[in-house]
């Protein structure tokens, strides 16, 4: 039988709701308490939990004195990310939390310090990783039938009219979204990039206060070059949130929507200037975990129950998140800049 694992939910905000949801199918599993500087939305996620009795408050370490879980979910805002994980390594939990990791690269480093000498998981939400069709993509790229690749392209094209703060945000769309595409972009080439040249702008007609577009090229450590180019304000024939792709390998090419359009193509003859191919049939692999947020909430838990390493472990996923901040060192210096983990 499974070891009885409880866990603490800190953050009671809107994505905190798909948090709540699997925590009642995962067998020998619990939340014994929710942490929000606003009670009334923590009272709400116990509600939804479907015990309205079960603790409750705003104070984080009371919380864990008081519940003793072997988990904490950190669904804060990225503002209060470093001293929660902080808080709950040093009492001696797992730590599951919401992306980005960190707002600078030192609080990053200061929680891998600080996971590693407590000797506990702490793992960061990359809920793309859990998509079927990504997951198609990788097993064709690595499968070699493509060849080694040399171009790694996403567009990310939405209007997003969230209103409020966010709209005020600088960086809006590099801070905010692209930690996922760059975190697909890693998992798809099983490259790390080591530079990047980034020019963000304001379109014209932008309802945003700040830059809200970004094109960014790196170059990445297998000698592919990942391009990037994205928007939060463009208006029509929209992209899907996963963006679309390309990947051209060697000896063919993958394009994928982002949704359930999947194409490729290899060689078949090189006798004429331009080569004829042949479609490739696209793997498929059930999922062992479900999809998104709920597949990687049940192998994080799987994970501390085995000992294995989550994939978005958090000694991985800076690297994705040192792709974010420097895109935005590039953009700000107008110059290529190394990135640096």
């Amino acid at each position: 039988m499974d070891t009885h694992l409880k866990a603490l939910l800190v953050g009671c905000g809107s994505i905190s709701r798909v948090w709540v949801t699997p925590a009642h199918d995962i067998p020998n599993f619990e939340l014994v308490g929710f942490v929000d500087i606003n009670v009334e939305a923590a009272q709400k996620r116990a509600e939804q939990y479907g015990k309205p009795d079960v603790y409750v408050g705003s104070d984080l370490e009371a919380a864990l004195a008081q519940t003793l879980p072997d988990i904490v979910f950190d669904c804060t805002f990225p503002s209060a990310r470093t001293r929660i994980v902080l808080t709950a390594l040093a009492h001696d939990c797992h730590v599951f939390s919401e992306k980005p990791m960190a707002e600078s690269m030192e609080d990053a480093r200061k929680m891998i310090d600080a996971a590693e000498q407590a000797g506990k998981l702490y793992a960061v939400m990359q809920n793309r990783r859990y998509d079927t069709n990504i997951n198609s993509v990788k097993l064709l790229v690595d499968s070699g039938t493509l060849g080694a690749l040399t171009v790694v392209n996403s567009d990310f094209y939405l209007g997003a009219h969230f209103g409020g703060s966010r709209e005020q945000l600088p960086h809006v769309l590099l801070h905010d979204m692209a930690i996922h595409t760059f975190d697909a972009a890693r998992f798809l080439s099983g490259a790390n990039a080591v530079s990047v040249y980034c020019k963000e702008w304001n379109p014209r007609g932008s309802w945003y206060s700040r830059d809200a577009a970004a094109v960014a090229v790196f170059e990445l450590n297998n000698g592919a070059v990942y391009t990037y180019r994205g928007s939060w304000c463009a208006e029509g024939l929209l992209t899907t949130w996963e963006s679309d792709w390309r990947l051209v390998g060697q000896k063919g090419t993958v394009k994928w929507d982002g949704a359930q359009d999947i194409q490729a193509q290899v060689v078949e003859k090189t006798e004429a200037l331009v080569s004829t191919f042949a479609n490739v049939p696209i793997p498929a692999e059930a999922s062992t975990w479900g999809e998104g947020h709920s597949a990687a909430i049940r192998d994080f838990i799987d994970c501390v129950r085995t000992g294995r390493t989550p994939q978005t472990i958090c000694t991985d996923n800076i690297k994705s998140l040192a792709m974010v901040f420097a895109a935005i060192r590039s953009a700000e210096a107008g110059c290529e800049v190394k990135v640096e983990w």
